[in-house]
């Protein structure tokens, strides 16, 4: 079995040099050890959450525009317009031509006209009409997109993964704070009422005390992977426009459609682009914890040896002191899958917990509960598998962008807000960074959220920019 772990070598020196002196647990004395490490919280922290004071009423119309028309963009937009809540959109924006045909077609019915289709989302941003923006792009363009549209007075709605690192969430909180922008993440369990219960039930104790968290997103598989030759990019593309902060190269049409394979746009499928349902679902349900005091990640490309970068399989351990949270990531499993349309939908069913490959698993003193991710509900076993208790749980994407609009008109926080959005996906960045650091155990300090006792983690929480792209608050 072969394994890559793309261990950071060359510009940035070996991994796991500098290791600060540690104390018995584990822990580093002081992040002073290893120069260069911010050693201040980041901005938002201090910062008081605004959004501005209401300037629309709470009928008046909201005028959107969506920026990245691919799939899931445009199934966004049609449920928007289906929910008939006085909006409409004046742009559809994407790079690419041949995207977002369906959307304007579809949104043109609803509202009497095509909606305007532009390439550059900064022509929305100068347009004053616009109130707010869904940005459905890659990974690697969420920061900039959203940083761009709260200085441009837009609200946002920004899908998963909301950041491409980890100082990019830090800049997202505190454009939306500063410029004070209502920023609603993707993460739809937000508004999952069995979500909810879910947290009230644990911290009524009756799982007694929380010990282990598993988090799994099994994904069918293998997947092969054949990476296609570099050429010139077609007419219908604005390739330089799609690569924007990512370094220059050459069109790829593998780089194109399969970015999330890339370090360069995306954290990985089952990772940043999946998965950060589940760890974003079980800070809610344990009561949005804050950073964990340690990560460590395990594994590689295991199943082909391929040019892919991202991991066909992962596993992560996250400490938290009292508890900890294992995740389980990979494309690999041809028996497990996600919860079903027809579950999802139901208030009577429930999944398949053993085929299931989309769930979290809380181990407590007292029981165990089985939950399923956007839809699916919950069940507490006990003792001999007993069934303790149960709750069923509907799909809450309507009631998510419903939370998003309503926000928009009252100024008030939103349910998925960046900062526990950013909180959540640093949990990745820091899963993803022990594995290119060749399986370090990362130590994390909670007020700066800076990975302490390796100086090359530093260059993987900032990242890197083109010039004209970088991301200024």
């Amino acid at each position: 079995m072969k394994r890559r772990n793309f261990i950071l070598t060359g510009s940035l020196g070996a991994a796991g040099l500098g290791i600060t002196a540690c104390n018995r647990e584990g822990r580093p004395e002081s992040r002073k050890e290893i120069p260069g490490i911010p050693s201040d919280p980041p901005k938002y922290k201090s910062m008081k959450s605004a959004h501005g004071k209401p300037v629309l009423g709470s009928n008046d119309k909201i005028v959107l525009a969506l920026i990245g028309a691919g799939g899931w963009g445009t199934n966004l937009v049609v449920r928007l317009a289906r929910m008939k809540e006085n909006i409409e959109f004046k742009y559809v924006c994407d790079v690419d031509d041949t995207r977002g045909g369906r959307a304007i077609s579809e949104l043109g019915k609803f509202q009497g006209y095509d909606p305007e289709r532009v390439r550059d989302m900064r022509k929305v941003f100068d347009d004053g009409d616009v109130d707010a923006v869904m940005i459905s792009t890659p990974e690697h363009w969420h920061a900039l997109a959203t940083v761009w549209a709260c200085q441009a007075g837009k609200d946002v709605y920004v899908e998963k993964c909301i950041s491409h690192n980890l100082t990019e969430g830090q800049k997202m909180a505190e454009a939306a704070n500063k410029y004070e922008r209502v920023v609603q993440s993707g993460h739809q369990n937000r508004n999952a009422d069995y979500v909810r219960q879910a947290r009230n039930y644990i911290a009524g104790g009756k799982l007694g005390d929380i010990v282990n968290i598993t988090v799994d997103e099994l994904l069918p598989g293998p997947v092969p992977f054949n990476e296609k030759e570099s050429g010139n990019a077609p007419d219908t593309i604005d390739w330089d426009l799609w690569l924007g902060p990512a370094p220059k190269v050459p069109y790829n049409v593998s780089r194109n459609k399969s970015w999330f394979y890339y370090w360069e746009y995306g954290g990985g499928k089952a990772m940043t682009n999946e998965c950060i349902h589940q760890l974003d679902m079980t800070r809610i349900i344990l009561g949005d914890p804050g950073m964990p005091e340690s990560v460590i990640s395990f594994g590689g490309r295991t199943l082909f040896d391929d040019n892919r970068d991202t991991p066909d399989f992962l596993t992560s351990t996250f400490d938290y002191g009292d508890f900890t949270i294992n995740l389980r990531a990979g494309e690999f499993a041809p028996y497990m899958e996600k919860v079903s349309t027809e579950v999802r939908y139901s208030d009577v069913l429930f999944p398949d917990w053993n085929n299931l490959g989309t769930k979290v698993v809380i181990y407590g003193t007292e029981g165990m509960m089985m939950i399923g991710r956007m839809g699916g509900g919950w069940q507490v076993f006990g003792n001999e598998g007993k069934l303790v208790d149960q709750a069923t749980g509907l799909f809450p994407l309507n009631d998510h962008m419903q939370n998003f609009l309503d926000c928009v008109r009252s100024r008030e926080t939103p349910n998925g807000d960046i900062i526990q959005a950013h909180m959540s996906s640093a949990l990745l960045h820091y899963a993803n960074m022990s594995h290119r650091l060749g399986s370090e155990k990362l130590n994390v300090d909670p007020d700066t959220e800076r990975v302490v006792n390796n100086e090359n983690a530093l260059a993987l929480e900032n990242g890197t920019y083109r010039p004209g792209f970088e991301i200024v608050v």
